[in-house]
C-alpha cells in the first residue's frame, strides 16, 4: 500500500460514527419537517367518507378518506398534461358554512394565493387524459393522511364513527401543501390529539 493511500484510509471506529452521525440527522429532519407543519402549518377541518367494507381496519390503523379525494372535473382549471404519466394536483380548499373544508379549484399548475383559503398539493399519482385531452368527470387523488394508528384496540370505535360520517380530520397544511393530521374529532369533540414528537 502506498503512503498516499494510507493517509486517506478511515479508521472504521470513524466511519461508524460518520454513518451514526448522517442516519441521525436524516431522522431528525424528517421528525422536524412533520413537527414544523403541526407547529406553523395552516389548519383545515375535512369530513370523512366511509370507505369500502374490504379496506377496514387492517392492523393498528384507520383507513380515511374524505370528499376533497375525489376532484371534480369541472373545477379543474389551467393546462391539463397530454400525455399519461405520474403527476400531482393542486387543490385550493375553502371552508364552508359548516366549518368543513371543501376543494374549489384545481389545478395541475401552481394556483395564486387567496385569501381565506389554501392549497394543497395531492401525492403523486397516475394521470390518464381522456381521448380529448380532458380531466374526464373526476380525479382521484391522496394527500398522505389517509391512514391514522391507534393504540391496539381503538380502531373500531373509530371506523364505526367513520362509516357513520360522524368522525372529522383537523389537520394542518405547509407553505408548500404538504398535509398533517393534527387531531381526530369524534361527534365534533377531539378524540385524538397528534403529539409533535
Amino acid at each position: 500500500m502506498t503512503d498516499t493511500a494510507k493517509a486517506w484510509r478511515v479508521p472504521p471506529f470513524v466511519a461508524a460514527v460518520l454513518a451514526a452521525l448522517i442516519q441521525t440527522a436524516v431522522l431528525g429532519y424528517m421528525v422536524e419537517s412533520r413537527a414544523t407543519i403541526l407547529r406553523n402549518g395552516a389548519e383545515v377541518r375535512l369530513q370523512t367518507v366511509p370507505v369500502d367494507p374490504r379496506d377496514l381496519m387492517r392492523g393498528d390503523y384507520v383507513t380515511l378518506s374524505y370528499p376533497i379525494s375525489r376532484i371534480d372535473g369541472a373545477i379543474v382549471e389551467g393546462e391539463v398534461p397530454k400525455v399519461s404519466g405520474r403527476q400531482s394536483l393542486l387543490v385550493r380548499l375553502a371552508p364552508g358554512p359548516d366549518g368543513l373544508w371543501n376543494a374549489t379549484e384545481a389545478s395541475f399548475e401552481a394556483l395564486p394565493a387567496m385569501s381565506g383559503t389554501v392549497v394543497v398539493r395531492s401525492l403523486p399519482f397516475e394521470f390518464y387524459p381522456d381521448s380529448d385531452g380532458a380531466v374526464g368527470d373526476f380525479i382521484s387523488v391522496t394527500y398522505g393522511i389517509e391512514r391514522y394508528y391507534v393504540p391496539e384496540g381503538e380502531g373500531r370505535v373509530l371506523e364505526t364513527a367513520r362509516n357513520a360520517q360522524a368522525l372529522e380530520v383537523v389537520a394542518r397544511v405547509s407553505p408548500q401543501g404538504q398535509m398533517q393530521i393534527r387531531q381526530i374529532l369524534l361527534n365534533g369533540a377531539p378524540a385524538y390529539d397528534e403529539p409533535l414528537y
